[in-house]
């Protein structure tokens, strides 16, 4: 129900002609959920089974999630999920998302996050994630053109060139950044639902709250 209403709204701003056709930012912010207090084995039945252990009653699987997962980020540990989503660089509507949990690397929902081009030869901006030879190439194929950040590798680390045209692409990448913050205000950033259906209700309707509060500013 949330991602009808949410593209049915968007589809109000593209009437409007407020969702512009000058560029995608894609990238993914964490949702955290309450941690769960499981025995070690407890937790490798649920990595690997991803169901609840046989022997848990009925009111203890209603109280725990078994679709979230642990990742670490900058030497940060997260519990819970992703919100991955695709931004409108001129006035930052949100265009499209998609919701995982949270050990998803940000490039797996990425080619759906950006659907076709809006226009021909779309630019898209994203950190270095997103950045692979592969990515690339598809990119190209689909009538996209890539402002995605290079990365350096062991043994090539990045030019001084290559550092400033990143430099430069971050200046547009960093606007999906006060989408994530204008989030994080509405608490989006910290749900209390279980299971990953829930979380992907909640986080649509997050989302389209947020695109009703920017278009505020246009209306």
């Amino acid at each position: 129900i949330a991602r009808k209403v949410f593209r049915k709204f968007n589809q109000q701003l593209n009437k409007a002609n407020l969702m512009a056709r000058s560029g995608q930012i894609v990238d993914a912010s964490f949702v955290e959920v309450p941690r769960q207090r499981n025995s070690r084995d407890d937790n490798k039945h649920i990595k690997e089974e991803g169901t609840h252990p046989e022997e848990w009653s009925e009111n203890k699987k209603s109280q725990k999630d078994v679709d979230a997962r642990w990742t670490e980020k900058n030497k940060q540990k997260h519990f819970g999920y992703k919100n991955h989503i695709s931004a409108e660089k001129k006035r930052k509507f949100i265009i499209n998302y998609e919701v995982t949990s949270a050990e998803v690397h940000d490039s797996k929902p990425f080619f759906d996050l950006l659907g076709k081009p809006r226009k021909d030869n779309e630019p898209v901006w994203g950190d270095s994630a997103y950045r692979s030879e592969e990515n690339e190439k598809k990119l190209g194929k689909k009538g996209f053109i890539s402002k995605i950040h290079e990365k350096g590798y062991r043994g090539r680390p990045l030019t001084e060139r290559q550092k400033a045209r990143n430099t430069i692409k971050s200046r547009i990448r960093a606007r999906v950044e006060h989408i994530f913050g204008s989030i994080h205000w509405f608490k989006g950033n910290y749900l209390r639902c279980i299971g990953l259906a829930r979380i992907t209700e909640a986080v649509g309707m997050i989302n389209l709250a947020y695109n009703m509060k920017r278009y505020c500013r246009y209306a």
